[in-house]
């Protein structure tokens, strides 16, 4: 009987590694994990929990009189009511160019595909005070357009049609981002039986895409709504700083402060500071919705394939 040889690389039997050495190979002692975990708690704390509560801390260190008369003020309210504006403005239009964007890219082959990629993704690599020096540049007095502008008894620079304008831009891809690989990982199979039975592309966008869609759709609305209301750079630039007119609640909260009015400054801002802890816990709603319908949508693909 002629013996059967043995690779020379082969290892031996009692060289294979056994399932606490292959555990052993991938997981870090407890003292590594617990030291991880307490930089981590500490960098939070440093740089996001002490700076919250201390926003909260000077709003109300004078007293819940002076809190309320901070946020009261005349160009406190116009400020709140400018910022809402402004985000009920942007908001929705971002939602419409959103949609329509990853449905297109994600749905869609067609030329030119890549380059409006490259568009959405424009406002995260542009400063946003560059951004509004654009508009200046185009709209502003000296600019492309401020002749016909000025003869038609146009404002776009220093009111808030320019406010609106910078706000859109900085927001925009808020959307369409978080949408276009929900739409790509769903794929197209339940567009392509929907058609195949009848229903119109309206139809199957509205009864189809749309339903499949939507907690991805309220996670970019909500983070787009944030981004609004906390802008300040492309703002800044197109705003002109008219107190109780083109101020939004961050542009009023610098005066406050530059003002040495501490006191007003920290109320106005634990404003936008409760909105950023409401969106956080409706970011986390949201996502935890979002990972759900990426893994539904990843195991029916697997299903299918």
């Amino acid at each position: 009987m002629t013996a059967v040889s043995q690779p020379a690389n082969a290892l031996p039997a009692s060289r294979t590694l056994s399932p606490p050495d292959v555990a052993g190979a991938t997981t870090e002692p407890g003292w590594v994990r617990r030291l991880l975990i307490g930089v981590a708690l500490v960098f939070l704390s440093l740089f996001l929990f002490v700076p919250l509560v201390t926003v909260f801390v000077e709003a109300f260190k004078k007293g819940w009189d002076v809190y309320v008369a901070a946020v009261t003020d005349p160009d406190a309210v116009s400020a709140i009511w400018l910022t809402l504006t402004a985000a009920a403005i942007a908001v929705p239009l971002n939602l419409v160019f959103g949609v329509s964007a990853a449905w297109a890219i994600a749905k869609f082959d067609f030329r030119g595909k890549s380059v409006l990629l490259t568009l959405i993704d424009l406002p995260f690599s542009v400063s946003p005070v560059i951004a509004g020096l654009i508009y200046v540049l185009v709209f502003g007095l000296q600019g492309w357009w401020g002749e016909w502008l000025i003869a038609n008894d146009y404002k776009v620079i220093f009111a808030v049609p320019g406010i609106v304008l910078a706000t859109i831009f900085v927001t925009f891809p808020f959307v369409a981002r978080e949408l276009i690989p929900l739409m790509q990982a769903q794929g197209q199979e339940q567009e392509e039986a929907a058609r195949v039975l009848g229903a119109s592309g309206w139809q199957t966008f509205w009864k189809v895409t749309l339903p499949n869609v939507k907690w991805g759709l309220l996670y970019g609305v909500i983070l787009c709504n944030a981004r609004a209301m906390g802008e300040f750079g492309a703002v800044s630039v197109v705003s002109g700083h008219i107190r109780g007119q083109t101020n939004t609640l961050p542009l009023h909260i610098e005066i406050l402060y530059n003002e040495y009015q501490f006191a007003a400054s920290f109320a106005v801002a634990s404003l936008l500071a409760s909105l950023a802890l409401v969106t956080l816990v409706l970011k986390y709603i949201v996502e935890r919705r979002v990972q759900q319908q990426l893994a539904q949508a990843a195991q029916a693909s697997g299903v299918c394939a």
